[in-house]
């Protein structure tokens, strides 16, 4: 509202600054968008960091409780599980209530169940953990989304990229930790303990800033479970469905490209993977500065192409440079399109933020759950190697969605 009567960021501080100054006297607190951004990068941080402990220590919970590859890749289906069955009814109670709430609930449980998984010792209850764990995440993850766009709000220039950055770099650091507490003879149970307690006294501290008014059009959303995405959010939601789809593919078959269609020793295995890792990261935190230089259209076509191109590149030349160079295209083209596909979400929908949210994320997630065993379908008729064509195809079919609207410079 602010922004529409023409005022530019630094004069809403002031006016922020100033409405605090006077409600001081009532002993009320009045945020700075700051401490709002902080407080909900500290919630993107621990879920980042949360999920990056947890599979870190699949191999020691595998061997923990003797479970074989095929049986443990059962078992880790009960998280996706999870979260899909989920999904709609986040959808339903971000209608009604606000995001900050659904992110306290769905945190708290993130990590308590993260503690719990620590101390399985049977198939049926790692299962029945990673199940609600998936429910957790789910929570935690549309919800943290809503409350990045709420963020938004606060900020005439894009800001939005920079959350999903602290995720990414969340990710790195709840490995290493991981790899360290592996080196260090550190149990599963003692590892998910100090991860959960310390993210749970994080989220303590944060969740006084979160965002908390965020609901609206509150009597239509009530009455149902769940709201199929319509007209331009049908389209945002099958962009984001390809761009999972393709972050699906490059998170199950990276590692199995490099090692079955380049060949390349043992130790390089994991080149690609992290190469395209390491690209998404940095470009999500150069995200936000080149949204505001060239707007959001713009970096959602070249995310595109920056995908087709990296795709086309490792599929053409099927060796370690180009292919590590092709893989680095991909990171930099799917790093930014989610979060922005996100903001446009809470923008162009006459719906709370939450709802259309969790509308995309409902369609988008089956394309990170559908890209991987596709791969493995079309490697089974033709080859590995050509069958990350696919992503090439998913890349051309967001570029043309991306023609059938028309989106302002900036997300405002």
């Amino acid at each position: 509202m602010l922004f529409e009567l023409g005022l530019d960021e630094n004069s809403i501080y002031k006016f922020r600054l100033y409405l605090s100054v006077q409600l001081m006297t009532k002993n009320i607190h009045f945020l700075s968008p700051r401490e709002h951004r902080i407080a909900v990068a500290i919630f993107f941080f621990v879920s980042g960091f949360g999920f990056a402990s947890f599979a870190s220590r699949i191999p020691s919970i595998q061997h923990q409780i003797g479970l074989s590859e095929a049986a443990l890749g059962t078992v880790l289906f009960a998280m996706p599980l999870g979260l899909i069955c989920t999904l709609p009814i986040t959808g339903h109670l971000l209608g009604k209530y606000s995001s900050r709430y659904i992110l306290l609930l769905g945190s708290v449980m993130y990590n308590v169940i993260l503690c719990l998984i620590g101390l399985v010792h049977t198939p049926l209850q790692l299962a029945v953990m990673l199940f609600f764990f998936g429910v957790a995440r789910n929570l935690m993850n549309i919800s943290v989304n809503a409350q990045s766009v709420g963020v938004q709000g606060f900020y005439k220039n894009s800001i939005v990229t920079t959350f999903h950055g602290v995720w990414s770099l969340s990710g790195f650091a709840g490995a290493a930790v991981g790899g360290w507490m592996i080196g260090h003879d550190v149990t599963t149970t003692i590892h998910f303990a100090i991860v959960g307690l310390i993210c749970l006294l994080a989220m303590a501290i944060a969740f006084k800033n979160t965002v908390g008014n965020d609901v609206k059009k509150q009597a239509e959303t009530k009455r149902v479970l769940f709201h199929f995405p319509e007209g331009k959010l049908l389209n945002l939601s099958l962009i984001a469905f390809g761009c999972m789809a393709c972050e699906g593919i490059m998170f199950d078959w990276s590692g199995i490209y490099f090692q079955k269609v380049l060949q390349v020793p043992k130790h390089l295995i994991t080149t690609g993977y992290v190469a395209f890792m390491s690209a998404a990261a940095v470009a999500r935190f150069a995200g936000d500065w080149v949204v505001n230089k060239i707007g959001t259209q713009k970096v959602l076509q070249l995310g595109s192409c920056s995908i087709i191109i990296g795709l086309t590149i490792a599929v053409t030349f099927p060796y370690l440079y180009p292919a590590t160079l092709g893989f680095v295209f991909v990171g930099l083209g799917i790093s930014c399109i989610v979060p922005l596909i996100m903001a446009l979400a809470g923008k162009t929908s006459s719906k709370s933020a939450g709802v259309a949210i969790a509308s995309i994320s409902t369609v988008s997630y089956f394309g990170f759950l559908l890209g991987p065993p596709i791969i493995g379908y079309i490697a089974e008729v033709a080859n590995l190697r050509w069958s990350f064509s696919l992503g090439i195809m998913l890349g051309i079919m967001m570029l043309i969605l991306l023609r059938s609207f028309s989106s302002d410079s900036r997300v405002d």
